[in-house]
């Protein structure tokens, strides 16, 4: 573990991110992105899930992608400011549900078979990202699947680094989690995990 106590970044910080520029990532105009997604959802096993769940939706361009596989999909995150776009960009979809919701405060009471946290894991601190193990492992349902992928380049102003978030999780491998889906790129990492 990081030697050093850091902080979970705030809501704030992703309010006022999303206030100075719409689209902080290139979400929706870098190839890179494109290609993450692209590898994303060919890790998942199953061409259709009941029940999705993303933490951290952001502007939506993932969450498009993730609806087209699941019945329903539950995306959240903690920025009004991103959410609005997604609901913009997800409009023509009827089976996705919006929440404001900022995980491991908060998570939903219903359970899925699939989850996916993808370029979030590395904004909690120590203790909530042990606290949103917890709760994730809870809300899966036996056999459903994990989908973790971060960026791994750079740390910056990030609370954790990608590889640090992944291998928290390799250590619910086997009692609770089993890993079936390893990839590692230049700069980010994927891992599937079904629950056991």
């Amino acid at each position: 573990m990081n030697s050093s106590n850091p902080k979970s970044l705030t809501t704030e910080f992703f309010e006022q991110l999303y206030q100075e520029n719409s689209d902080p990532w290139q979400f929706a105009t870098s190839e890179y992105e494109a290609k993450k997604y692209a590898a994303t959802l060919n890790a998942l096993p199953s061409n259709l899930y009941q029940s999705g769940f993303e933490i951290g939706g952001s502007i939506g361009i993932l969450t498009e992608k993730l609806a087209r596989r699941c019945q329903s999909l539950l995306s959240v995150d903690v920025s009004q400011i991103a959410q609005s776009q997604a609901i913009d960009r997800c409009q023509q979809l009827t089976n996705i549900k919006f929440e404001l919701m900022s995980v491991p405060e908060s998570f939903p009471t219903e359970s899925f078979d699939l989850i996916v946290l993808s370029e979030v894991g590395y904004y909690w601190s120590w203790e909530d990202l042990h606290k949103a193990q917890g709760l994730i492992i809870e809300g899966l349902q036996a056999q459903g699947h994990l989908l973790l992928v971060h960026w791994t380049a750079d740390r910056g102003i990030l609370s954790l680094t990608g590889d640090e978030v992944h291998d928290d999780f390799l250590k619910l491998v086997p009692d609770k989690l089993k890993r079936i889906k390893s990839l590692t790129e230049d700069k980010y990492r994927l891992d599937l995990f079904e629950k056991i």
